[in-house]
């Protein structure tokens, strides 16, 4: 029910449910701008809930004179259709990514792709006036989404109706000529795809000069390296981190191959056999490969399919979750590594002013950060899934059985781990190091530490392996059992086997070998140096890339 007050012309009822969209269309369809009046309902109205009724209060004139001030009342007698934000998107990714995979700016692309096709078919002799073409540039950024939809709810075709918005925008009839659907979504989606990769290769590299640099900073901290979580060797800061780095260093190697080998489909028909392009050339081939060519070379990738179908092998796409997936994996490692070490409280993400780590326990300081890391890396495991479950289910030359998923699982893949990267640049910028309780720790556990190097120089002195492994272990447990029940307090491994004939040696080398242990970590300088080596020549190919800083994460 909508009630009015001396408007002219005089306004439609709404006898049924409906969504903001549907209201405003059907409220000012009549020679209205669409655009302008989502804009006054998004912008200048305020809904107020009066139980199952919405008031809406427009201040604004559409189709009055300015300077008279109107004001009507618009009583729909059902919920208005609630708006649900893409929680990736709009929580975690960066306003960057966010405009690539945008409606906006996949409509944008799209038409800028059509533009494309026009220019270079006329330039190969398909009459298509100079002036439709400007046209059509004209009004590429006149993108209004509710009227796409309006029309696609007629049409109940996404690339119709939206063929039909920007002709309807540019008075002609060009876009489109000799192409399938698949011929502009498919192209248009691996430039989505081609763009979000060079964003993330971005940000891969600025992650490596800050892991590098942690490396670097750290290399000289002994720490109690752990497996199974359990005290084991000593080990440095600097080559933990350095440990995640070069995994991380590796998947980056695979992404900057995906990048190289990332294969366009081109314009290839409803079939993959270019028919369509061929009839409008009168079957001349030089001039279809000609007009492959130029858009290949307008969407900036060097590699065209040859033998497709109607669709892209979606193998492609399980590569593209597959290497997001990898890139992942070592940040998300080395976040839950984090984790533990804030428990030990060695280290910690940091914790920004006014942050608040449990609103029940005023002196928790929460790893939220990391956690949210290791969280968007069990997304994108799901995403890979669903990513899997396309690879190998091609039907002949194609369908759409496969739309339904790619358009929640490329942006949202993409959403993840852009946030994923946000989130962890933003951890490295601010997390700390604490070397004393990592000396404090290592102290504790030094003898333990030291029983393999204690087993090899009892084997060098003679004395059968399995014998030496038998005793250490014998002294190490029981060590471990008096210390957790309190019957002793300090670490007296080293007098435990020093009483022992059967180890071989005396206390003074086994003190020797402990001592040994407070600055002897094996290679683990010399690793670190290795991987800071490899990053520095990334550095030095992307300079840009270094200085990239994340925006605000919540």
């Amino acid at each position: 029910m909508v009630r009015g007050a001396g408007l002219e012309p005089a306004t439609p009822t709404v006898s049924r449910w409906c969504s903001t969209t549907e209201l405003t269309a059907r409220l000012f369809r009549s020679g209205g701008e669409i655009t302008t009046i989502r804009a006054l309902l998004a912008i200048l109205f305020f809904r107020i809930r009066r139980s199952s009724e919405f008031t809406v209060l427009v201040a604004g004139i559409w189709g009055f004179s300015p300077s008279r001030k109107l004001r009507c009342e618009i009583v729909v007698n059902a919920i208005t259709k609630p708006v649900i934000a893409n929680v990736l998107a709009e929580r975690y990714a960066s306003e960057g990514m966010q405009a690539i995979w945008s409606a906006e700016g996949r409509i944008l692309l799209e038409r800028e792709f059509w533009i494309a096709v026009m220019k270079a078919q006329n330039e190969l002799g398909l009459r298509i006036p100079a002036e439709a073409i400007a046209a059509y540039e004209s009004v590429k950024y006149r993108i209004d989404v509710a009227s796409i939809m309006q029309r696609e709810r007629i049409t109940r075709h996404d690339v119709k109706a939206r063929i039909e918005e920007f002709n309807h925008l540019a008075g002609h009839e060009h876009v489109h000529k000799g192409m399938t659907s698949r011929d502009l979504t498919e192209n248009v989606e691996q430039l989505q795809v081609f763009k979000s990769l060079l964003m993330i290769r971005e940000k891969c590299i600025a992650t490596l000069h800050r892991l590098r640099r942690h490396a670097e900073e750290n290399r000289h901290i002994i720490l109690t390296a752990r497996t199974h979580n359990v005290a084991a060797q000593p080990s440095t800061m600097g080559k933990r981190i350095a440990m995640f780095g070069e995994e991380f260093l590796h998947s980056y190697l695979q992404l900057e191959s995906t990048i190289a080998g990332y294969h366009v489909r081109g314009l290839k028909g409803a079939v993959g056999t270019q028919m369509d392009q061929l009839s409008l050339f009168d079957g001349d081939a030089k001039k279809v490969a000609a007009l492959e060519d130029s858009i290949t070379s307008h969407l900036g990738m060097t590699g065209v399919w040859t033998n497709v179908g109607q669709v892209y092998p979606r193998s492609l796409d399980f590569r593209i979750v597959a290497t997001l997936t990898d890139l992942a994996s070592a940040p998300s490692s080395f976040c839950k590594t984090l984790r533990l070490m804030a428990g030990h409280e060695t280290a910690s993400e940091g914790f920004a002013p006014g942050q608040t780590g449990s609103s029940a326990m005023p002196h928790k300081m929460n790893s939220r950060s990391c956690e949210r890391v290791n969280g968007f890396h069990v997304i994108l495991k799901g995403y890979l899934a669903m990513a899997a479950g396309l690879a190998g289910d091609q039907w002949n030359e194609g369908d759409v059985s496969c739309s339904v998923v790619r358009r929640v699982m490329l942006p949202d893949s993409f959403f993840a781990l852009d946030g994923l990267f946000e989130t962890f640049l933003t951890i490295l910028d601010q997390m700390e190091i604490y070397p004393e309780m990592i000396a404090a720790e290592t102290e504790h556990y030094l003898p333990f530490l030291m029983t393999t190097t204690v087993m090899m120089e009892a084997v060098k002195a003679g004395v059968g392996r399995e014998t030496a492994h038998k005793a250490i272990k014998e002294h190490a447990l029981a060590t471990v059992r008096d210390l957790r029940k309190g019957a002793i307090d300090h670490n007296n491994l080293l007098d435990r086997l020093a009483a022992d004939s059967r180890i071989g040696l005396s206390r003074e080398a086994l003190a020797s070998i402990m001592e040994n242990g407070r600055h002897e970590t094996g290679a683990a300088g010399e690793q670190v140096d290795s991987f800071s080596a490899r990053v520095k020549l990334l550095e030095v190919k992307y300079p840009q890339a270094v200085t990239y800083s994340p925006g605000v994460i919540l």
